[in-house]
């Protein structure tokens, strides 16, 4: 396994995510039994979220926590939708009536209709949730969950106001020993154009963050999709550094900020799709090497997240860590 210095922490170069599977104990204990796999085979880190099957996925990393100890593992979770609890036998009403509404965590008038909210009080609430469902005393990276949702709703001052709200919870968080870092993980913001409604301007928000957080600030990680049908991040000039256009993982790269991938084997809708010349090309068989193969070959990625829930899986996809990534200037090739 390949790892990547940062701060002071080693990460593997694949992580495992913990986003799809059906409410029921045999998907727990399949995840439970990957996550503990993979551990044993090398990977550190496992990217959640609250809402990532209604909290359950949080409660397996728990119960692998219990078991292999906490620092086998770099956790990264997010908050941002309004979550469910799964295991909590409530109507999903009463709960979000109980849990947000009467507490007056959320405004009803600023939640998205796909649920989506920002705010600190909020941000709070769910990160406090998190350690809980985790049973652990800290959160290596926290995300603020696909916040460009929100300015299909609001302008962009608003919605600055609401970022720095969850930047400020964040930061205390870090303050009492709660957190280490945290970020943005995002859909569409980082890999669209300049002027898009949705875009993200990474300089601006790095601004807030230092706005918040002084120079010393923690805002360190950022994800986004990335694989061979969603190359944004990589080919479009969207960024600007001191007055030059760059891509997203330039910019991250000149910024210091470390970079996960989502979406590495883009959900699956790459097997069976890769050209036999692209295959060629890599000098590997099976289209999912190729895709694993490109990401992490990617200059300016660090992690690339992978939906694990089966050994067997797994261990197909750590078949690439025989390979050495293609050098710099081999990528750059493809684009040529």
């Amino acid at each position: 396994m390949i790892y990547r210095e940062f701060e002071g922490e080693k990460l593997s170069e694949l992580g495992m995510g913990t986003y799809l599977g059906e409410l029921d104990e045999e998907t727990d204990r399949r995840y439970e039994e990957t996550i503990g796999l993979g551990v044993d085979l090398g990977i550190n880190v496992v990217d959640t979220a609250i809402n990532y099957r209604y909290m359950k996925s949080e409660r397996v990393i728990g119960k692998v926590i219990k078991t292999l100890g906490r620092e086998t593992l770099f956790i990264s979770t997010k908050g941002g939708y309004v979550p469910f609890d799964a295991d909590s036998g409530e109507d999903p009403r009463v709960f979000f009536e109980e849990n947000f509404i009467r507490t007056g965590l959320i405004d009803p008038n600023e939640m998205t209709p796909q649920g989506h909210y920002l705010g600190g009080g909020f941000i709070d609430w769910c990160f406090e949730k998190s350690l809980e469902n985790m049973g652990t005393d800290h959160i290596d990276v926290y995300f603020v969950h696909n916040p460009e949702e929100q300015l299909l709703f609001t302008e962009r001052d608003r919605f600055y106001d609401r970022l720095r709200e969850c930047f400020e919870v964040l930061e205390g968080k870090v303050r009492e020993g709660k957190l280490k870092f945290y970020g943005l993980a995002t859909w569409q913001g980082f890999r669209i154009p300049r002027g898009a409604r949705q875009h993200l301007d990474l300089s601006e928000i790095l601004e807030l963050a230092e706005e918040v957080g002084g120079t010393e600030h923690h805002f360190r990680f950022i994800q986004l999709p990335y694989n061979l049908g969603m190359h944004e991040a990589f080919s479009l000039k969207n960024q600007r550094i001191d007055g030059e256009e760059v891509s997203t993982l330039s910019a991250c790269r000149r910024l210091g900020i470390y970079v996960y991938t989502s979406a590495s084997l883009y959900q699956g809708n790459v097997i069976g799709r890769i050209p036999e010349e692209l295959k060629r090309r890599f000098g590997l068989e099976k289209d999912v090497h190729v895709a694993l193969q490109f990401v992490r070959s990617t200059p300016g990625v660090g992690t690339a997240l992978v939906g694990m829930s089966r050994p067997e899986h797994l261990r197909e996809n750590l078949e690439i860590e025989s390979q050495p990534p293609l050098s710099e200037e081999e990528f750059l090739s493809l684009f040529k």
